[in-house]
C-alpha cells in the first residue's frame, strides 16, 4: 500500500471534497445549476469540491501549481510541479442521481504524472497509484487495500469495453458510430458508464478491458493514465502516441485490448 506523504495528502484533500459532495448529492433539488454548453453543467457541488481541494493541496504543497476544470490555471511558484484536478468527474450522472462519479486528482512533475487519485464518494472506493509503486484500490478508511492489475484476459472475444460516447453539441457522432461497429461486434460488451476517470480505474483494476474516449480534458485522464500503467496496462493517443492531452483522446487497457482497439479505431 501507498504510505507517502504526498499520498497522504492527495488521499485527505479527496476525501474532504468527497464529504462535500456526498451531502450535495442527498439535496439534489436546491443546488444552483448552470450550464458551460449544450450537455455540459456545473453545479455549486463541483466548485465547492474544487474549492476544498485546492485549499487542502495548495496547503500542504505550497507553491505548486493548479490546472482545474471550473477555474483554470494557477501558476505556482515551484514550476516543476503541479496538480490537474477535476472535482467531480461525471456531473451528468452527478445531477440525474446516478452513484457514478469521481474526484480525479494528478500530479505532474516536469511534465511526468507521478501521482494519481481517482475517488467515488458515493461508493467510497478510492484508486491511487505513484510511479514505479504500483496502483492500489483502499476504502475511505484506507482498509481493504489491494493491488490493482489489469485484466489478464487475451481474447478480445471476452472483453468488456468502456467508452465516451459524444453529447449534443460535442464530438462528430459518425466518427464515433464507425468505431462503435468496429469494434462492438467483436467483443463481449461495450459500456458507456459516464466518468472517465472512474473508467479508466476499473480499466487498471481489470473490471473493464479497455477503454477509449475523444473529447477528454487532462483532468478527466490524468490520474487515470497512470493508475493504468501503474497496473501493468497500457494507455496512449488515439494514435498509438503519448500525446494524450494535446490530442484529447485515449485508448487503454491491457496489451491484447490497447493493440486491438488501436488497429480497429484506426480501421474506422
Amino acid at each position: 500500500m501507498i504510505r507517502s506523504p504526498l499520498m497522504n495528502v492527495m488521499t485527505a484533500a479527496a476525501i474532504k471534497a468527497g464529504k462535500s459532495l456526498k451531502r450535495d448529492f442527498a439535496e439534489l433539488p436546491s443546488l444552483t445549476i448552470s450550464r458551460k454548453g449544450p450537455g455540459d453543467f456545473v453545479s455549486e457541488a463541483d466548485k465547492k469540491a474544487e474549492r476544498i481541494l485546492f485549499q487542502e493541496l495548495s496547503k500542504a504543497r505550497p507553491g505548486y501549481g493548479f490546472l482545474m476544470e471550473e477555474e483554470g490555471t494557477f501558476e505556482g511558484t515551484d514550476k516543476s510541479h503541479r496538480f490537474i484536478i477535476d472535482p467531480l468527474d461525471g456531473t451528468t450522472n452527478f445531477l440525474h442521481n446516478i452513484a457514478q462519479f469521481a474526484i480525479s486528482i494528478g500530479l505532474e512533475r516536469e511534465d511526468e504524472i507521478v501521482a494519481g487519485l481517482v475517488y467515488n464518494p458515493a461508493t467510497e472506493e478510492m484508486y491511487v497509484a505513484e510511479k514505479g509503486q504500483g496502483a492500489f484500490a483502499m476504502g475511505a478508511d484506507q482498509r481493504g487495500n489491494y493491488r490493482l492489475r489489469v485484466s489478464p484476459r487475451t481474447d478480445f472475444a471476452d472483453a468488456v469495453i468502456g467508452c465516451g460516447i459524444p453529447h449534443a453539441g460535442r464530438g462528430d457522432h459518425g466518427q464515433f458510430i464507425r468505431e462503435l461497429a468496429g469494434i462492438m461486434p467483436r467483443c463481449s460488451g461495450v459500456r458507456r458508464l459516464g466518468a472517465a476517470a472512474l473508467d479508466l480505474a476499473y480499466v487498471a483494476s481489470g473490471r473493464l478491458e479497455g477503454f477509449w474516449e475523444r473529447n477528454l480534458s487532462p483532468w478527466d485522464t490524468a490520474a487515470g493514465i497512470l493508475l493504468v500503467r501503474e497496473a501493468g496496462g497500457f494507455a496512449s493517443a488515439i494514435d498509438g502516441s503519448e500525446r494524450i492531452f494535446e490530442t484529447r483522446g485515449i485508448i487503454a487497457g491491457n496489451e491484447m485490448t490497447h493493440t486491438t482497439l488501436l488497429k480497429a479505431i484506426s480501421a474506422a
